[in-house]
């Protein structure tokens, strides 16, 4: 490690020690976030994300999906993997940048991951009824031709629009009702009217303008700034602006990012490389507040550590449901989903560990090692159950559940984590009957600091 590189270090530990605001998630490496705000609650911001490998020294690893959500910006819920490359038979590679959007009732996940025996990158759209997810692939975009880096907008009149970019190329085009195609008459490239373009485009809508901001090279010349052209249609023709996210100490090799509104402020959402000390593949999220000049121009970001500065410091709890199983990547073994006991969250609960070594799998992905506050919400009906808890094959110990006819959380204290994979499994050893249906409704994984 070069002495720059030791400095740098110095300097994002530096600033992580003072409670600082950026990077917004600590807990996991994060990078190409898509922050949204749904209409059915207004008051919830949902940020997704690509996901980076601790210690990678490349991007070809990155293999899932993350989502987040607050109330209050302060205090995040991660909600888990949400979609992997094991989730989509026609990919073999790079789950790259993505994007998520409403429409018509059901959450949609627009993301970029390379066909299986081909290597050619397409865009892929998986479908939930829930935000946070799981999602189920439907396939890939037809009509897109290396379809990396989407973004998908939404218009006020529902029309549904198709963004993606790569290697100094950019284009859009209206989609089908059904979004897995798109309508070959609006097909349009808009590379030279987005000076510098190299990837990653992304839309919103303010005071009837579009904007198209854009991760961006001058001319080849990395990293990436940012970018922006403002349109009168959402197909353009764009005008080119300026850049609004300069070189920043920190930054990663690339860029990218989406902006918000949420509760009358307007927020950028990006990259950099701050958590990891200055690695450009072990990116985190970062946010800064979005500011406009009288004629609407995108008054430039200057990154810092305090970032939206509502509080001292971020902090993550990982809230993950029982229910998921494979998708989430974890596992259900001789357990059944059942939404009987009422009062659980997700989709249902896990319930009917009859026999020794039945168990629920929970996978929890951390960026570094470190403590974690080990929390499950479970309801034991009938009388008390003991279980036994492994954490990545190690048994922690077994945990006593007292009776409980509905659903309630119980705080079993710390636990390690190692950085990236944590597989988490809840199961029944012993040959002893069970006193009726012990059921599990998720865990949660709260973040402890030194201070706590």
């Amino acid at each position: 490690m070069d002495f720059k590189r030791i400095l740098l270090l110095l300097i994002m530990l530096l600033s992580l020690s003072v409670k600082a605001q950026n990077p917004v998630f600590t807990s996991v490496f994060t990078a190409d976030p898509s922050p949204h705000v749904w209409p059915d609650d207004p008051d919830k911001l949902w940020v997704y994300t690509s996901h980076d490998e601790p210690g990678s020294n490349n991007h070809y690893g990155m293999t899932g999906y993350h989502a987040f959500s607050t109330t209050d910006m302060v205090n995040w819920t991660d909600h888990g993997r949400i979609l992997h490359l094991e989730n989509v038979d026609w990919a073999e590679s790079h789950a790259w940048a993505m994007d998520a959007a409403y429409y018509r009732g059901n959450y949609y996940l627009i993301y970029c991951m390379k066909e299986a025996g081909i290597g050619l990158f397409r865009t892929g759209i998986a479908r939930s009824d829930r935000p946070e997810g799981p999602f189920t692939d439907l396939g890939y975009v037809k009509g897109v031709e290396f379809g990396q880096d989407p973004a998908l907008f939404i218009d006020e009149d529902e029309t549904p629009y198709l963004y993606w970019g790569h290697d100094r190329k950019c284009f859009a085009a209206e989609l089908n009702d059904d979004l897995m195609s798109i309508k070959p008459e609006t097909y349009t490239v808009l590379t030279k009217q987005l000076t510098h373009v190299f990837e990653g485009p992304w839309v919103h809508k303010r005071n009837d303008k579009y904007y198209l901001t854009y991760p961006g090279l001058t001319p080849r010349r990395w990293p990436e700034k940012m970018f922006y052209a403002v349109a009168d249609k959402p197909l353009g023709p764009y005008e080119f602006k300026g850049v609004f996210i300069d070189d920043f100490e920190g930054q990663s090799g690339t860029n990218h990012g989406g902006i918000v509104t949420y509760k009358g402020k307007d927020m950028m959402f990006y990259h950099s490389a701050w958590l990891s000390g200055g690695l450009s593949e072990t990116r985190s999220v970062m946010a800064d507040y979005l500011k406009y000049d009288k004629q609407g121009n995108i008054i430039p970001i200057v990154p810092s550590k305090k970032g939206l500065g509502i509080a001292k410091r971020t902090k993550t709890t990982l809230k993950l449901e029982a229910e998921n199983g494979f998708a989430a990547g974890g596992k259900l073994y001789n357990v059944i989903v059942d939404t009987w006991i009422k009062g659980y969250s997700g989709k249902g609960y896990v319930t009917n560990f009859d026999n020794p070594y039945d168990h629920v799998s929970i996978l929890a992905q951390v960026a570094k090692p470190a403590k974690y506050r080990f929390i499950v919400s479970y309801a034991s009906p009938d009388g008390e159950s003991n279980h036994d808890v492994l954490i990545n094959s190690r048994i922690h110990r077994e945990f006593k559940f007292p009776q409980s006819k509905t659903f309630k959380e119980i705080d079993f204290g710390l636990v390690d984590l190692k950085e990236g994979d944590n597989l988490i499994r809840i199961f029944k050893r012993d040959w002893k009957p069970s006193k009726g249906k012990f059921a599990v409704d998720y865990i949660k994984l709260e973040q402890v600091f030194e201070s706590e």
